[in-house]
């Protein structure tokens, strides 16, 4: 298989400090601050950042997972939704909530649920975040 990589330089203490990333060999640069990660500031931050990849992983399982059940999709677009919340442990990823559609011809919608979580348990990036305390999904089909 293969190894991925990203990188990150923090300038500074946590509040007054910034740093900027990178993932990959500079596919995507970005800023990032305290204001960025807690606030409404501008630029991207870490939990942005799974967002993302989880939205992509769970979006490939899942169009992986209707094609070997011979329904390959026309499309399946998800939305990941990362929670961070304060803890008595410090901030927290708590809770994500991935919102998926799918086109995908010859299926009916509870089978197409029931596809979605097989997905949530089956994609490297959900099983990578296993300690997240809830992953929850909705999965709506688009006709």
């Amino acid at each position: 298989m293969t190894t991925r990589n990203g990188s990150a330089e923090w300038r500074g203490d946590l509040r007054g400090g910034a740093g900027e990333l990178t993932v990959g060999d500079g596919v995507f640069t970005g800023a990032y601050s305290f204001s960025s990660r807690f606030e409404e500031g501008a630029g991207t931050n870490p939990e942005e950042l799974i967002a993302g990849a989880h939205a992509a992983c769970f979006s490939m399982s899942l169009a992986n997972i209707m094609a070997e059940h011979g329904h390959p999709a026309e499309s399946v677009r998800t939305i990941a939704k990362v929670h961070l919340r304060e803890t008595d442990a410090g901030p927290t990823i708590q809770r994500i909530d991935l919102e998926t559609e799918g086109r995908v011809p010859g299926i009916d919608q509870d089978h197409f649920a029931e596809h979605a979580d097989e997905a949530k348990r089956d994609c490297p990036v959900s099983r990578a975040l296993a300690g997240v305390e809830e992953i929850n999904v909705t999965a709506r089909l688009m006709g």
